[in-house]
């Protein structure tokens, strides 16, 4: 049973511009769903049981172009999101992003990742919009 996937979209703009847009947590709102608001620390997520206040750590690194994400639930769990900005030959660079499952029982957990499969999916769209309008 898979416990994780990976997706990644090409986005016509420069490495940089990415990057910067990515690793700021204020505009995660803007092209991730769960997110009803988001700043250096904490975040406000809307769940499927309702909305909940997370602490919420950002771990970039420009060198590599790496920008993780620590969510920090108030029943202690402590959820990860890797993610990647390269750069091509073309122009233009590939973000790449790790989904974990959710905490889930097992029966439930393959249903709880195909869902935020799709998720991702759309985020990864908008995301890709976002950056490459005029």
């Amino acid at each position: 049973m898979r416990t994780f996937d990976v997706q990644g979209i090409e986005i016509r703009a420069p490495q940089p511009v990415v990057f910067a847009f990515v690793r700021d947590p204020h505009n995660l709102p803007k092209w991730a769903h769960a997110f009803q608001q988001a700043n250096d620390k904490r975040a406000r997520l809307e769940t499927p049981t309702g909305a909940v206040d997370i602490d919420l750590r950002t771990i970039s690194h420009q060198d590599a172009g790496t920008i993780d994400w620590e969510l920090g639930f108030p029943d202690g769990f402590i959820g990860l999101a890797q993610s990647r900005v390269t750069e091509t030959g073309r122009g233009t660079c590939i973000y790449s992003f790790v989904l974990h499952a959710p905490p889930a029982p097992l029966e439930q957990l393959e249903g709880a990742l195909d869902a935020q499969r799709m998720t991702l999916r759309g985020e990864l769209a908008e995301l890709k919009r976002l950056l490459e309008a005029p």
